[in-house]
């Protein structure tokens, strides 16, 4: 919508975008001058309004709009767009542009990619093995059943169960008998019907209720809920829980999420003296940085230590030289800016508070600064701001603003002076200000400043470089009239406003830089300390310089002085590929002379020397998408860190698929702002940090949490058992089924390939549904291999996942192994104990139906390591359950076996096969599960015995030495 009036008398509009971008600070849009005072209520407001095709471009709009005979250009603005929330502001008037499909909100409405679990992807693969193994099994009773009825074809007319003839109507008639052929292709979709209990169907089910309750818990954690914030931990996918058990990369951004996006000015170089070196002191109330306002007192809403010295001079007036660049210095900070001030209301009425609302926390913490050395922004609209000048209102003209723009890196306003001058300024990156410096002008101070913002950057700052000039009549005049054509025009206008601010952005006179502080989160470097002990390799991806990262870098224990840092920057494809050669080389010479050669003739990786990979955007621009992929692949995965500076959204998610897309490795993607959402799509699993920039990295991924130190418990402690839990589970699930299912398969096999059943049908509905069910799905929600202290404290024990010990081929063929062990034992005891007995089908059927139900219980109740009431409940109810069903089936006389199990279950044969089967079934796993456990354990295992002996561990007579989890190297 194209803003026509607005209730503000100066047109100005205020928009909240969290919605489309998620940034959650207020943004000003203006109303043009020239249809301010129409009043559609009352008057007739005419116009053409000229736009660009709809597009998803949020950040930019190009238009004109012909008003009473005068073209008026329209930009980015000048407009609301749909989704976006008035604040401030009582009304607007305005034209809506777009609409329906064509709004810019729908146009980038596009779900979020859909992620699957990889243990169920893996998983489809055994199920479609099970399938195989069911056409098999089907196959092999058809052809069984044919063979039966080439040898009987001539005893079929009299045979039981394949007479042909029958005679209750005192005449000789036939069965409905198909054939030969026919019988046996009905044969085999009949044993489908029966052996179809093979394929887990029910599994799928089961596998969604407990990652519901395993999200109820994560989500209640309360080591996970941020107090500061007030925001739990939530789960926004349910189908992705065990995934955070196998997490291998870790991409995080290092803005909001390892540091805290709160910005604090801490220093400053003015015409080359360093501000940094005296003691900071905050400023009381009385301390005089305040303007008064029709007998009110405006102050700043925050405080900022300030340096005496530097205060002293700010106060000094413009007097002297130095004085004088220091007032231009701040008077750069309060005015080169998009920062809208609101006034607030405080218990006295004579005081009123200034909060600063802007789109950047950089801008605001330089604002505040301003203020805290007697400049303070008042007042701000599309044509004029008001400063506070060391107690003085001063009113300048805006007469243009060239807002900051990836390529140049820098912005910069034209202000119009009491005193009729005209002055630019600007401020923005080192890398872009530096070259429109004029260096004729007092190169040592430019030598200097350099110096400074050197040390800044070490230090962790975040720098920028302030630089105006004065402009002459006849440069304003280029300038205007440039700017009023390049705004105008509605094909290329940002290409031509990039041309005209470059023009008028050189020869600057250097005033300074500044220093600002973005602290890191609690408990960052004891959170990388962890993840990397457990075997995650941790990326940061960040926008900032390079100085700035490596020192956040070392903070953060992401980097450390053993570390041998590659650095990358380069400006052409050739120097790349030059590049990355010269560090794959290098890499290889670490290896070479570090590595320690054992008697096997292998390289031990204990003795090597970590390499960190520093790189820059620039150079990621020549490498991403060509050739040099595979270089930069191969050399990342032989770096302990990579540290990637200065890279744009994409750039990140190209990180991210670089690493995706070559290895089978699970990736994990951490950020706060807008513009990690595309990283957080793209990897396995996104995490969103409910910080500064907004929700709208929470809106795009799985889970989102407070901050970043709570992905140690998230995935050391609910990952290790999501994945342990449902790895099992799906193992079981498989054993359970094929157990049921071999059983009627033996049965078949001495009923002539008849198909008949001796299970009745109910048992066999039931089976899945009640009698097994429920014990599965509560020991997946609530069992625990380890507790929480022991897996926080031994981070290796996060490598189960990494080398698939709860799932993988081997354990599915154990396990398929076992359960056809166990299906012969069930099936041929009662067997052998009954042969020339006159026992019905029904009766052994039952006998069969419990036997399996306590099999399959006890081998669960085998392996629960933490039990409590409701997982007794479970495990012990649904036997009983089983009893007591098999009894009312049997108790109803219009089924198939009436009375059955009461006659069976009178006879000592009965319970004396329960419990051989029982005791045959189980021996061989539980012998083999005490050798396994004696004599080759792993971590889980070795851990587990020593929480048993808490008390000594905790003395300290006990150690646990875990195993390493190093990569082979990579060549």
């Amino acid at each position: 919508m194209v803003l026509l009036s607005t209730s503000d008398p100066t047109g100005v509009a205020y928009v909240q975008t969290i919605n489309l971008d998620g940034e959650s600070n207020l943004k000003t849009r203006y109303a043009k001058q020239e249809t301010l005072l129409k009043i559609p209520e009352k008057e007739k407001v005419t116009g053409l309004i000229k736009c660009e095709k709809p597009n998803r471009n949020i950040y930019g709009f190009q238009a004109n709009m012909e008003v009473d005979g005068k073209r008026l250009s329209l930009g980015p603005s000048n407009i609301i767009l749909r989704g976006c929330e008035l604040k401030i502001t009582a009304w607007a008037v305005g034209v809506a542009v777009y609409a329906g499909r064509e709004t810019k909100a729908m146009l980038n409405s596009s779900g979020a990619p859909s992620k699957r679990s990889r243990l169920e992807t893996h998983m489809n693969f055994e199920i479609i093995f099970l399938s195989l193994f069911l056409i098999a099994l089907c196959t092999v009773v058809s052809v069984c059943a044919a063979v039966w009825l080439r040898r009987h074809r001539d005893k079929l007319d009299y045979l039981p169960f394949y007479r042909r003839k029958h005679f209750s109507g005192g005449e000789e008639d036939n069965y409905n008998y198909y054939g030969w052929g026919l019988e046996i292709f009905f044969t085999f979709l009949m044993s489908v019907i029966v052996f179809q209990t093979m394929i887990p169907i029910s599994l799928y089910i089961s596998m969604e209720l407990v990652r519901v309750g395993q999200a109820y818990f994560m989500i209640g954690d309360t080591q996970m809920y941020d107090e500061s914030s007030q925001s739990r931990f939530q789960c926004r996918a349910l189908n992705i829980n065990e995934d955070l058990g196998q997490i291998k990369y870790v991409f995080s951004d290092k803005t909001g999420t390892l540091t805290e996006n709160k910005m604090e000015f801490q220093c400053a170089s003015i015409w080359g003296k360093d501000y940094s070196g005296g003691k900071a002191m905050s400023q009381d109330q009385e301390d005089g940085y305040f303007v008064q306002v029709d007998g009110k007192v405006l102050r700043p809403k925050m405080k900022v230590k300030t340096d005496p010295e530097l205060l002293q001079f700010a106060r000094s007036g413009k007097e002297m030289k130095e004085c004088g660049h220091i007032h231009d210095f701040f008077l750069a900070l309060a005015a080169c800016n998009t920062i809208v001030p609101l006034i607030l209301d405080t218990p006295d009425p004579t005081v009123k508070l200034i909060d600063y609302q802007g789109e950047s926390p950089d801008e605001q913490a330089l604002v505040y600064a301003a203020a805290a050395y007697g400049f303070m922004l008042i007042e701000r609209t599309s044509g004029h701001i008001v400063i506070g000048i060391q107690g003085e209102r001063q009113r300048f003209s805006v007469l243009g603003l060239h807002e900051f723009d990836s390529d140049r890196k820098r912005m910069s306003v034209i202000l119009g002076f009491p005193d009729k001058s005209v002055k630019v300024f600007v401020k923005g990156a080192d890398t872009s200000m530096f070259s429109v410096i004029d260096r004729s002008l007092k190169i040592n101070v430019i030598h200097t400043t350099e110096t400074h913002l050197y040390s800044y950057s070490s230090l962790g700052l975040r720098t920028l470089v302030v630089g105006m000039k004065e402009l002459s009549t006849s440069e304003f005049e280029d300038w205007h009239s440039a700017y009023e054509a390049a705004s105008a025009a509605l094909m290329g206008r940002t290409t031509l406003l990039r041309k005209v601010a470059n023009n008028i952005e050189n020869n600057l006179y250097l005033l300074g830089a500044s220093g600002i502080e973005d602290k890191l989160q609690q408990g960052v470097p004891e959170a990388i300390e962890s993840l990397r002990t457990a075997g995650i390799k941790v990326w940061v991806l960040t926008g900032d310089k390079q100085e700035t990262a490596i020192s956040i870098g070392y903070s953060s224990k992401l980097l450390t002085s053993k570390m041998t840092p590659i650095i990358i920057n380069s400006n052409s494809k050739e120097s790349c590929r030059k590049s990355l050669e010269d560090a794959i080389i290098m890499c290889k010479k670490f290896t070479t002379i570090s590595g320690t050669t054992n008697n096997t003739g292998r390289t031990s990786r204990a003795g090597l020397t970590p390499v960190a990979l520093i790189i820059d955007g620039t150079s990621l621009v020549y490498i991403l998408d060509s050739e040099l992929e595979e270089r930069l692949f191969q050399l990342s995965c032989n770096c302990s860190v990579v540290l990637c500076c200065r890279v744009a959204p994409l750039q990140k998610a190209g990180i991210v698929a670089l690493v995706k897309n070559r290895t089978l490795d699970m990736t994990l993607a951490i950020g706060d702002g807008a513009n990690d959402v595309s990283m957080i799509q793209m990897a396995d699993v996104g995490v969103g940090i409910s910080g500064q920039e907004g929700r709208q990295a929470v809106m795009a991924s799985d889970f989102a949490m407070g901050q970043f130190r709570f992905l140690v418990p998230l995935l050391l402690v609910h990952g290790h058992w999501n994945y342990q839990r449902m790895g099992y589970m799906i193992l079981y699930n498989f054993y359970r089924n094929a157990v049921f299912v071999l059983v009627s398969f033996w049965y078949v096999l001495f009923t002539c390939f008849t198909l008949t059943t001796a299970i009745s049908e109910w048992s066999g509905v039931l089976y899945s549904v009640i009698y097994t069910s429920v014990p599965t799905i509560v020991v997946a929600v609530l069992d625990k291999d380890l507790s929480r202290r022991t897996l926080l404290k031994y981070p290796q024990l996060y490598g189960a996942g990494h080398k698939q010990e709860c799932y993988n081929k081997k354990l599915f063929w154990i396990t398929m192994i076992d359960a056809f062990w166990q299906s012969a034992v069930t099936f041929f005891i009662p067997l052998l104990a009954y042969w020339g007995s006159t026992i019905d089908a029904s009766s052994i059927g039952d006998l069969w139906t419990l036997a399996v139900v306590i099999l399959v219980n006890l081998h669960l109740a085998m392996d629960v390591i933490r039990w409590n009431w409701i997982t007794h409940a479970a495990i012990w109810g649904s036997i009983i359950a089983t009893f007591i069903c098999v009894i009312i089936i049997d108790a109803i006389p219009s089924l198939i076996g009436y009375w059955a199990i009461f006659e069976i279950a009178k006879t000592r044969l009965f319970w004396l096969c329960l419990l051989a089967i029982i005791v045959a079934a189980l021996i061989p796993r539980f012998v083999v599960k005490v050798l396994y456990q004696l004599y080759t354990p792993c971590d889980v295992q070795i851990a587990r015995e020593a929480e048993k002996f808490q008390t000594q561990i905790e003395s300290g007579a006990v150690e646990i030495e875990m195993n390493p989890i190093l990569d082979p190297p990579r060549s």
